[in-house]
């Protein structure tokens, strides 16, 4: 599936970028950074991966929310 493949090189695009030095980014190059990752969000999305993240994510923050102070 060429979502998934797409996918996959963000991914690795996205760690590549994120392993650099932060002192040396510019904002358009922070602007880059977000972009991608919300391109590859968008992609995962739709994939059993995306979903099952997502169902995780949802239960963590109920749990979280059931939790009383």
């Amino acid at each position: 599936m060429l979502t998934v493949n797409l996918a996959v090189f963000l991914t690795i695009i996205v760690i590549v970028r994120l392993r650099r030095r932060t002192e040396a980014r510019s904002r358009a190059d922070e602007k880059l950074t977000v972009a991608i990752v919300l391109i590859l969000g968008l992609l995962l999305a739709p994939t059993d991966f995306g979903q099952g993240v997502l169902r995780v994510t949802g239960q963590l923050a109920q749990q979280l929310a059931d939790i009383k102070l």
